[in-house]
């Protein structure tokens, strides 16, 4: 029987309870480089360098410099474990999270009898305080601005409605107590209460949780249109599980934090103070972002000053590596879900499935699998596309394909492409659309069409068979045989 994953301590005992998808070691690591450096090879994938691949989630238990901690690093980064962890298809995640955001159940505050979070409590008041020595954050390279909290669940509430929101950002610790918060423009429904409150001039109270249900993690990554300013995304993952998520008051903010997270940060994002990402490196970088590269330290980023750092105890510290297949899991599923509703709401019943690809980080590239049934049919695949572009503004390809082919397997599209498109008459370009700012090829330098910084030429890869010609493509047809029957112990996955 299925373990019941609730925390990250039961996620954990799930993912060790399934071959292959745990693995751990008691060699002490340097968590400045070496351990990413290390799961880079075990399980990373996604737009990492090769070589890498995607493999189990990783448990170190010596960290250096941290006798009391432990890191667990690569939690999401297969979608097979993605599925697991959430208790479903791997392959049909999309459609499970959207039916999630349909029926949302709120988080719910409870008693600080169930402050799990709350066991060991550490206050900035006090004496040798230091983030530095309590949060084991690794850093990803050598080249990084610091060390990076990557998997810290930032929960905040807008000072004006009451509103609040959860969502993960790029977060460097700059000092004792200081950690910068790198907002993406107009990408984050925190950005948006970070600004009213500083323009009230006032601070903004905010928590991080670090180490939850990998149901929250996947929640948090939901955006607009999904998920509109004022919508929770806490509730998606009340849905997932069934059950409301448990909040707790912070100590020393007016803000609430996950329960039963192994870490919780404690602070406010201080209005009108900004500091250079890279104040303590002078390396001019941030971290590797999840397009493969290395992003470029921020001049003027917000601060976050910390009050207090609360943990479990022996507490369990969360990673992953920017470009690696976790951000294309955390990322490109809830994309999947914002088209599925989409086109769906707009076509019923033609779109089978959508990808959001590796390769675009789980953002940037997506596969969709239309089925044509009728001589109307044809055209609506491409308006298909438009309405993607519309559901999720940071993309910047589709590739459609017909239902005979696996949208999960890259082969199996390449070939579609090869084999279904004309790249004359099939690739429908819009240039100078709003993009991604992080794709570095989406600057004027690399297109005289490009007016700023961020604007991209979308693309339509269109690999459907034309609807009148579909008898002249259908796949060999081979006898359907069970393979066990010869090899007990095949696998077919």
């Amino acid at each position: 029987m299925a373990k019941e994953v609730c925390d990250f301590r039961s996620a954990i005992e799930l993912m060790k309870s399934i071959p292959g998808e745990m693995v751990e070691t008691d060699v002490e690591v340097d968590p400045s480089a070496e351990l990413a450096g290390v799961y880079r090879h075990v399980g990373s994938g996604g737009t990492v360098a090769r070589p890498t691949k995607i493999g189990p989630a990783m448990t170190f238990n010596k960290i250096k410099g941290y006798p009391d901690a432990k890191v667990v690093i690569g939690t999401l980064a297969s979608r097979k474990r993605v599925g697991y962890l959430l208790g479903t298809d791997y392959k049909h995640l999309g459609f499970f999270l959207r039916d999630a955001v349909k029926t949302p159940i709120q988080p719910v505050v409870v008693g600080k009898e169930k402050a799990k979070c709350q066991e060991v409590i550490h206050l900035a008041t006090e004496e040798g305080f230091d983030l530095r020595k309590l949060v084991p954050a690794p850093t990803n390279t050598p080249e990084d601005a610091g060390p990076y909290i990557t998997m810290g669940m930032c929960y905040a509430s807008d000072v004006e409605t009451g509103e609040s929101d959860v969502t993960i950002h790029r977060l460097c610790i700059q000092g004792k107590d200081e950690i910068s918060m790198f907002f993406t423009p107009g990408a984050r429904h925190l950005g948006a209460f970070r600004e009213r409150a500083e323009a009230l001039g006032k601070p903004l109270p905010i928590s991080i949780s670090i180490g939850v249900d990998p149901a929250i993690e996947i929640a948090s990554c939901f955006e607009p249109p999904t998920t509109p300013i004022g919508f929770n995304e806490l509730s998606i993952a009340g849905a997932i599980r069934g059950k409301a998520v448990e909040l707790v008051p912070c100590l020393t903010i007016p803000e609430n934090c996950i329960a039963n997270a192994e870490y919780v940060i404690e602070g406010e994002l201080i209005p009108n103070y900004t500091v250079r990402e890279d104040q303590n490196t002078n390396t001019g970088k941030a971290m590797p972002e999840f397009p493969g590269y290395t992003g470029p330290a921020v001049q003027a980023v917000p601060v976050i000053k910390v009050k207090a750092v609360t943990t479990r105890i022996h507490p369990i510290m969360q990673t992953c590596i920017g470009p690696s297949e976790e951000h294309v899991n955390m990322a490109g599923i809830p994309t999947e879900a914002s088209i599925l509703d989409m086109i769906e709401r707009a076509m019923p019943g033609r779109v089978q499935n959508v990808y959001a690809h590796p390769s675009g980080g789980g953002k940037y590239c997506a596969v969709i699998q239309f089925k044509k049934s009728v001589p109307s049919d044809e055209g609506r695949q491409r308006q298909a596309a438009l309405l993607a572009f519309s559901a999720f503004s940071e993309l910047k390809a589709v590739i459609l394909v017909d239902e005979d082919v696996d949208i999960f397997d890259t082969n199996d599209v390449l070939w579609a492409m090869t084999t279904r498109m004309q790249a004359d008459v099939d690739i429908i370009m819009i240039p100078g659309v709003r993009c991604h700012p992080l794709d570095p090829s989406s600057d004027k330098t690399c297109s005289w069409s490009i007016r700023d910084h961020g604007i991209a030429c979308k693309v339509i890869y269109d690999a459907t068979i034309p609807y009148s010609e579909k008898a002249r493509f259908h796949r060999a047809s081979f006898m359907d045989v069970d393979v066990k029957k010869f090899l007990p112990d095949f696998d077919g996955e």
